[in-house]
C-alpha cells in the first residue's frame, strides 16, 4: 500500500461531498455543498484526499484562522475534519493526511496547529493524541428553545 496525497479540483466535488459526509453525516447536503466553491478559491484553506493508485480512500480539510482554543500566537493552522474510507481506518492514513497538512501550515507561516471533536468520539481522540495534539479545553454547549 503506497498511500499518497493530493490537492481536490472542481472536477472531484462529487466524491469530497460524499466524504464531507463522512465528517458530518448529520449535516445537510445544501450546507455541506454551499461553500465548496468558496473553500477551493481560498488560500488559506486546503482540501486534500488520501490515495491508494487510484483510490480516493480519504479527505482532510485544513485552514489558516486568526485564533484557535488553547493556542498563543496567531495565524494557527487548524484541521477542520477527517475521513478514512472504513476499509483503510487504522492503516495510517489520517497520520498521512495530517502531516501533509501540517506541512502546508508551516509553508503558510504558522507554528500552532489546533483541531477538535467531539466529547464522544473516542476513536477520533485517540488519532488525536497518537498524532501528538494536547487536549487544551473541553465545551460543552446549550440551547433553550423561547
Amino acid at each position: 500500500m503506497d498511500i499518497t496525497t493530493r490537492r481536490v479540483t472542481l472536477e472531484d466535488k462529487a466524491e469530497w461531498l460524499r466524504m464531507r459526509k463522512g465528517i458530518w453525516p448529520e449535516a445537510p447536503d445544501e450546507y455541506l455543498n454551499f461553500d465548496m466553491d468558496d473553500i477551493l478559491a481560498n488560500d488559506d484553506y486546503l482540501v486534500i484526499f488520501a490515495c491508494d493508485g487510484d483510490q480516493l480512500i480519504g479527505l482532510t480539510e485544513a485552514q489558516i484562522k486568526e485564533s484557535a482554543e488553547g493556542c498563543e500566537t496567531s495565524p494557527v493552522g487548524y484541521l477542520e475534519g477527517w475521513f478514512v474510507q472504513n476499509e483503510y481506518r487504522g492503516k495510517r492514513v489520517v497520520g498521512i493526511m495530517t502531516r501533509a497538512a501540517e506541512n502546508w501550515i508551516r509553508e503558510k507561516g504558522c507554528t500552532e496547529v489546533a483541531s477538535d471533536t467531539w466529547l464522544d468520539n473516542e476513536p477520533s481522540i485517540r488519532a488525536h493524541v497518537n498524532l501528538g495534539y494536547t487536549e487544551v479545553e473541553r465545551l460543552v454547549h446549550y440551547v433553550k428553545q423561547l
